[in-house]
């Protein structure tokens, strides 16, 4: 019945053992910090067990603020970030992201980061793998760029999130990964001070976004893990 959280390949296995082994000796070299190793389980667990592809779209839940609930409220998801799972220039996993701006986080950094060590991976359709390099390439034209906190898409003032990850793959295959949505369409009003805030004391709700839940349910994706 844990046949499922077991890696399928035979890196993924030795780093479970490796990591058991060495969680193994923590705890009993910080046997009165236990707790606080224990609470790092899943984001160490869904490192190891989560076999990574390039292309991936991965989503997580951020620490609860102003904004990550936001954007989990509207959307009525826990995905509050998103990226894309690549190689960097070492050969190394990572996630391009944006968040301040738009750069490379270590995979593992980028997983622990995730409230509760949350991770979701979507792979796009074996049709699409011809087109990866590109879609990595458009991707990482966007480096260095600030992230965009008016969610504005027609402003190109810069990209949040979500927003990264539309416009690359759109560019990349002509195509829009999940469907664009008006603020006002979607569970708003529970958030109507922050987004006044926001936005200079305006509600915006005729503004077209994409959020990290409806890039989720595109039909290009299928979910991994």
């Amino acid at each position: 019945m844990f046949t499922h959280l077991v890696p399928v390949n035979r890196g993924g296995r030795v780093r479970l053992v490796v990591l058991l082994l060495v969680f193994a000796v923590l705890v009993c070299a910080y046997r009165d910090q236990t707790w606080a190793l224990l609470s790092r389980t899943p984001a160490l667990w869904n490192y190891v067990i989560y076999s990574p592809r390039e292309g991936d779209v991965v989503f997580q839940s951020l620490p609860h603020g102003g904004l990550v609930d936001a954007i989990e409220g509207v959307s009525h998801s826990t995905y509050s970030h998103c990226g894309v799972v690549l190689r960097d220039e070492n050969g190394k996993w990572a996630v391009i992201e944006s968040i301040g701006n738009v750069h490379e986080t270590p995979l593992f950094q980028w997983i622990f980061r995730g409230r509760g060590g949350s991770l979701a991976a979507f792979r796009l359709d074996s049709k699409y793998a011809p087109l990866i390099p590109q879609f990595k390439k458009d991707l990482l034209a966007y480096s260095g760029d600030p992230y965009d906190f008016s969610y504005d898409m027609s402003q190109h003032q810069g990209v949040y999130c979500a927003d990264l990850v539309f416009l690359a793959f759109q560019q990349a295959t002509n195509e829009k990964l999940g469907s664009l949505e008006r603020l006002g369409d979607l569970d708003w009003k529970g958030h109507t001070a922050f987004i006044r805030a926001e936005a200079n004391g305006q509600l915006p709700l005729d503004r077209v976004l994409i959020t990290p839940a409806s890039l989720a349910r595109a039909p290009q994706l299928h979910r991994v893990y």
